[in-house]
């Protein structure tokens, strides 16, 4: 009797655990479906609003309006909403100027910009727009803008108020018509530059040979092209009986995420090169490297960076250093992990971040950026010698020596700035003489390289001799061990929208 009762309080207990476990499963399958269902409720209600106040104001409003002038502006607002500078609305006309980048020839100057978005955290800052960085052998790049470098205003208008589409309105233009940008550099150096436009082909990659057998590739951008141009500066690399290699990635924007794996790809033979990681898990993706290598590994690699190398150039870098690939040596870099799929409604579109790009480390570099193994960064001016040099640059003294001495000697040269420090500039004499060398070299075909007063590159080359260079590599760390160390943390980026081919 008791055994019987016993299994009919087992079976009771059971049978309730039962219908328990069910209801916890049904609750936890329901919830979902009901948020889901409640979100898409919320969303129809939301879009009802909107459709209602844009009729009613086409219909009501004082003046006639043009629907395009309200869908517009409503679709600027939407992706501003989202605080996020690489997620953009892009209008017709940027469209058009997005599609001319891609076939890499367009009207205009040369320059890569960035158009700072309000931050209520810093309502004080100014919205310039910023130099990420010039295109080689372009306009701007041969009139000395810099990266960094902040445009005021452009034929006397500020540019505080405009927004990037007005921006790059009255940048491009038709070939062998001028334009006036105000440059702001650093804290107080102002000055005008009177620049003409030209049709801008993007160049992507430059190649040299160093002394000692070292080899210089410079990517400039990371297009449909690059992966054959260096492919083919390495063939040329191997028949001048390379040792070493080093990779200039300054202020190379980046460009094409297929394409910098693919160039990665000429340097490793195993392992991660980046992975992508979204919300939606179509987006989700691992890129290893394949076996097959095009750089021995035996060949040492010292890759250049600074603040103008940004998402695929910043990709590269990472994929190096993290696989123990390559020792980096210049400033840090800018800091961009995200990736973006541009889509077309009509005649217009949007730019929207779908994923984040993480180095092989597991580390996302958005706002941070990826530190050297080795800094070197250029001296920065004192308020003096910044008042002194915008003086000198008001006045076109160094345009004025170029003109008057084309071929200037290195003697002429000297004599010239110590003539200049004489008269009293404060600036040391090796800034002075590589704006002059700069000058003349604007007027002709630029070198690929420059080692009379390129800090940074000398210094890779001296690593490079170091006996010791395999083990700088082997201990170096990672990015994400550089993160923990400096306790950076990846910030949802703000302010500015990178690489806007404003030109």
């Amino acid at each position: 009797m008791n055994n019987s009762n016993d299994r009919g309080r087992d079976r009771t207990v059971w049978g309730a655990v039962a219908v328990i476990v069910v209801l916890c499963a049904a609750l936890t399958f329901s919830a979902p479906l009901a948020h889901a269902q409640d979100a898409k409720a919320e969303s129809q209600r939301y879009f009802s609003i909107f459709q209602s106040a844009f009729n009613f104001i086409l219909e009501n409003y004082v003046d006639e309006v043009d629907p395009l002038v309200l869908y517009e502006g409503a679709m600027q607002g939407m992706f501003d909403a989202l605080g996020d500078p690489y997620s953009t609305f892009l209008t017709e006309a940027m469209m058009s100027d997005l599609t001319d980048t891609t076939t890499g020839r367009f009207g205009g100057i040369g320059l890569y910009i960035s158009k700072p978005l309000p931050d209520t955290k810093q309502p004080d800052k100014r919205l310039y727009v910023e130099i990420v960085s010039p295109i080689e052998d372009t306009p701007g790049w041969r009139a000395g803008i810099m990266p960094g470098d902040q445009i005021t205003h452009i034929d006397g208008e500020p540019t505080e108020p405009l927004t990037m589409d007005d921006v790059l309105k009255r940048l491009r233009g038709e070939p062998n018509t001028p334009v006036t940008i105000t440059i702001l550099r650093g804290v107080g150096l102002t000055f005008d530059e009177t620049i003409t436009r030209a049709m801008i082909e993007v160049p992507t990659v430059k190649r040299a040979m160093l002394p000692d057998s070292t080899a210089y590739l410079r990517i400039i951008e990371f297009t449909p092209q690059t992966i054959e141009r260096v492919k083919d500066a390495i063939d040329w690399f191997e028949a001048q009986k390379y040792k070493a290699l080093v990779i200039d990635l300054r202020n190379n924007p980046g460009g094409l995420l297929q394409s910098v794996i693919q160039v990665a790809d000429l340097f490793l033979d195993r392992g991660v090169i980046v992975s992508t990681k979204s919300r939606n898990r179509y987006e989700n993706a691992v890129y290893q490297a394949r076996p097959d290598l095009a750089v021995a590994k035996d060949v040492p690699v010292v890759v250049l960076i600074n603040k103008g190398s940004a998402s695929a150039s910043e990709i590269l870098a990472g994929a190096l250093k993290d696989q123990k690939r390559a020792y980096l040596v210049g400033e840090n870099s800018y800091g961009k992990g995200s990736v973006q799929q541009v889509l077309p409604l009509g005649d217009t579109g949007f730019k929207l971040t779908m994923s984040r790009y993480y180095t092989p480390s597991d580390a996302n570099i958005d706002k941070i950026g990826i530190a050297p193994d080795l800094e070197v960064k250029e001296p920065e001016l004192t308020p003096e010698e910044e008042q002194s040099l915008s003086g000198l640059i008001e006045r076109d003294v160094f345009a004025a020596f170029a003109a008057a001495n084309p071929n200037a000697s290195e003697k002429q040269i000297n004599d010239y700035v110590r003539g200049l420090r004489s008269a009293g500039s404060p600036v040391s004499e090796r800034v002075l003489k590589k704006l002059i060398r700069n000058q003349l070299e604007r007027t002709s075909i630029s070198p690929i390289y420059d080692l009379d007063y390129d800090l940074q590159l000398n210094a890779a080359l001296k690593v490079l001799a170091d006996e010791g260079f395999q083990s700088l590599i082997s201990t170096a760390p990672s990015v994400k061990d550089l993160q923990a160390v400096a306790g950076a943390v990846p910030e949802k980026p703000e302010a500015p929208t990178l690489a806007t081919p404003g030109m």
